[in-house]
């Protein structure tokens, strides 16, 4: 396993982090296996745990609590808030009522006096960056945070974000969790430069694609994938945008073959390749799916393979752009752009 600075923090991370989406519902991952996947994350290296309060409503939390009990100064935990967590229209967002009761109860779940790293888990458009900030400063300065970040933020978020932590001499996000794979790269554009600007670290999240570069998918085979049954639009072949996924993907696997690489390798050692990305971020659902994964904690892709990829994807592309979640409102809403 290979270790990098979290940005300007000094905190070492590996540069792959378990992402713990998967425990409970959404992977139909049990206490039993997830914490075994914990225990082998941990022996293999890893030692950042990334989840949410909304994963599961709270359940993934309970379980990594449940995994990390007994280790808890080993490991760098991070999670996140923001997103709706039932019909109540105020437990959502990013304001202070929320921010301050939400990590309580996160912290209640996960079994811990703090996290490590809190995350704005999407950018609030309805709160203004002075009234989140502050209350991640207060939280920070009582010591149930260490750091915060933001998530899926667009770039110009970014921006705004830092100068609003200086015009008003608050704390500032330190990272930024974006969505990054060889299919989608569109962060290269603006996230990316904006984050080396500002010195952010930068922890990818699906580096796998939903599952499209885990080796899984591929031309002729039927696609039975856990992400296939949640969301099968996503996979359903007679989509444009799916098919040119597809093709891609098989032009990628012969890149993988040439370099005697899996897909995996191939994938992983992309986004970790990138200079502003610290780590990527996997989320297994079984052991055999992080054993896959850890493989690819020495892989270090050749200038030649690296290259053959931007021929596939270019630098900058989004091959499904449609499932981007950090396009700026107005594109998404007519009334947004109309006077």
């Amino acid at each position: 396993m290979q270790y990098r600075t979290l940005g300007r923090t000094g905190v070492q991370v590996s540069t792959l982090a378990l992402g713990a989406m998967n425990f409970g519902r959404a992977g139909r991952t049990t206490q039993d296996e997830a914490t075994a996947i914990v225990d082998a994350a941990l022996e293999g290296g890893v030692n950042l745990i990334d989840t949410a309060d909304r994963y599961g409503d709270g359940e993934s939390e309970e379980m990594v609590g449940k995994a990390i009990a007994g280790r808890r100064d080993d490991i760098v935990l991070a999670t996140k808030a923001g997103l709706p967590i039932g019909e109540e229209r105020n437990h959502r967002g990013s304001s202070r009522r929320w921010l301050v009761t939400e990590l309580d109860n996160s912290l209640r779940r996960l079994g811990v006096d703090h996290v490590d790293l809190y995350q704005i888990h999407r950018w609030d458009p309805t709160t203004s960056d002075e009234e989140t900030l502050s209350a991640l400063t207060d939280l920070q300065r009582a010591g149930k945070i260490r750091y915060f970040g933001s998530s899926t933020f667009p770039a110009y978020r970014i921006v705004q974000a830092q100068w609003a932590a200086r015009e008003h001499h608050l704390s500032r996000y330190v990272t930024e969790q974006p969505s990054y794979s060889i299919l989608q790269r569109g962060i290269e554009t603006h996230v990316l430069p904006v984050t080396e600007q500002y010195g952010l670290g930068v922890l990818a999240w699906s580096p796998l694609a939903s599952g499209w570069l885990s080796g899984a998918v591929r031309a002729g085979r039927e696609i039975t994938t856990n992400r296939s049954e949640l969301i099968p639009e996503r996979f359903d072949t007679s989509i444009p945008a799916n098919r040119a996924r597809l093709e891609a993907v098989e032009r990628l696997a012969e890149v993988a073959a040439k370099a005697d690489l899996t897909m995996i390798q191939l994938a992983l050692g992309f986004v970790t390749a990138h200079p502003a990305v610290t780590s990527a971020l996997v989320g297994p659902r079984t052991l055999d799916h992080l054993h896959s994964q850890l493989a690819a904690a020495d892989t270090v892709l050749s200038a030649d393979v690296l290259d053959a990829i931007d021929e596939i994807v270019a630098p900058g592309v989004d091959l499904a752009p449609q499932e981007k979640y950090d396009t700026p409102p107005a594109l998404l809403d007519p009334s947004l752009r109309r006077r």
